[in-house]
């Protein structure tokens, strides 16, 4: 049977063990501006759950069996949207690949929305303004002259020079983990940075001038404190603040 949204999603017991069903408790902050909320506050909410479900699993549960009122974003449920990122014990992760098992099951598991947006309702936040930042740094192949005839050809070697960064699946979670992110709103943010890094330094592109100025604006590449909260946030491990590094020296070697 294929799980959906919708339905539970049932799990294989661990080859030699069978897995005990355990009662966690999942502190979540809520926020419901339609009810009169004026500030978040934490609501507990028992779950019995397998070592092997997922917050996202332990969510539907609680949305489904206990409170219907319950909102967070999540779509694909396997780590490709990125609609679900949230903090999860103050970290961001993906609810859908941060596993119970690997958290403390003997406290209260807290989950909250992630950091540096508006926040709109319980665990949905505003993202708005993190895809403006992402669009305004051109996250797309400029080339000039007429349309080519044929597929414009790249070498395995040039392709690896940006193959780390086209792993970004826009969660937002290097973004909000980022605190010179949370403190200016005017920082593009560490994943804009990512999207313009994976066109400044494809060899098919002509716009790698046009995304350094953009990015050596007062409110860009330089704000980073190279804290790497992005780097540790980001799950799909790609290397964000080597990415940001890389594009700073760009800027350095083309004197600024």
């Amino acid at each position: 049977m294929t799980a959906t949204l919708d339905s539970p999603i049932d799990h294989a017991p661990e080859s030699g063990s069978a897995l005990q069903r355990r009662n966690v408790t999942l502190r979540i902050r809520r926020f419901n501006p339609e009810a009169g909320d004026t500030e978040p506050s934490w609501h507990d909410y028992p779950v019995e759950v397998l070592p092997t479900d997922r917050i996202l699993d332990a969510l539907n549960k609680i949305k489904w069996e206990q409170d219907g009122t319950l909102t967070y974003r999540r779509s694909c449920a396997h780590g490709v949207c990125g609609s679900d990122a949230m903090r999860i014990n103050g970290r961001n992760r993906l609810a859908c690949k941060a596993l119970i098992k690997d958290l403390n099951m003997d406290a209260a598991i807290t989950v909250e929305a992630i950091k540096g947006l508006p926040l709109e309702k319980d665990l949905i936040v505003d993202m708005e303004p993190f895809f403006q930042a992402y669009r305004d740094v051109k996250p797309f192949l400029i080339t000039e002259g007429h349309e080519p005839t044929r597929e414009r050809l790249q070498s395995q070697q040039d392709r690896e020079r940006f193959d780390d960064t086209t792993k970004c699946i826009l969660c937002a979670a290097c973004t909000t983990a980022c605190p010179v992110f949370w403190t200016d709103g005017q920082y593009f943010g560490p994943a804009a940075i990512v999207g313009a890094h994976r066109f400044i330094f494809d060899s098919r592109d002509e716009g790698a001038s046009q995304r350094l100025d953009i990015l050596n604006d007062r409110e860009g590449v330089w704000r980073c404190r190279t804290t790497f909260n992005c780097t540790e946030a980001c799950p799909r491990g790609i290397q964000i603040t080597q990415a940001i590094q890389e594009v700073k020296r760009a800027l350095i070697s083309r004197r600024v």
